[in-house]
């Protein structure tokens, strides 16, 4: 018995850290243009607004915070295969990396999960 309950932890375990690993892996099956992403978005119903540029970089910033476009947070971008990563520049030094997997990119909208399972809706405004 006591081999079973072993057995039983250690595939739980195993199942847990491959779950948890592949939430934010590119899905070589889903593929998104990355030019659609260039541009102005701005999160649904919210004030918080992120600029993706041709070449790699972007900021980002929240008016409900009363941050304005000059205060912008600036960062880093890929995308490959669903996963968006943006390696956010701090002012005191030092990036932060974050990870989303995009479920919907078009001309006029991105959808994004982050690894906490929050969705992240944008429309794309004019630049």
């Amino acid at each position: 018995m006591k081999n079973f309950k072993l057995l039983l932890i250690s595939i739980l375990a195993v199942s847990a850290i491959i779950f948890s690993m592949s939430s934010c892996s590119p899905n070589p099956d889903v593929e998104f243009d990355r030019d659609l992403l260039i541009g102005k978005w701005q999160e649904t119903n919210t004030l918080n607004f992120e600029v993706y540029g041709k070449d790699g970089s972007g900021y980002t910033w929240d008016e409900a915070d009363d941050v304005t476009e000059a205060e912008a947070q600036p960062f880093t971008w890929g995308l490959n295969g669903n996963v968006l990563t943006q390696v956010h520049t701090m002012e005191m030094g030092g990036n932060v990396p974050k990870a989303y997997t995009v479920t919907k990119l078009t001309e006029t909208e991105l959808v994004y999960e982050d690894n906490y399972g929050k969705v992240h809706s944008f429309d794309k405004i004019p630049w």
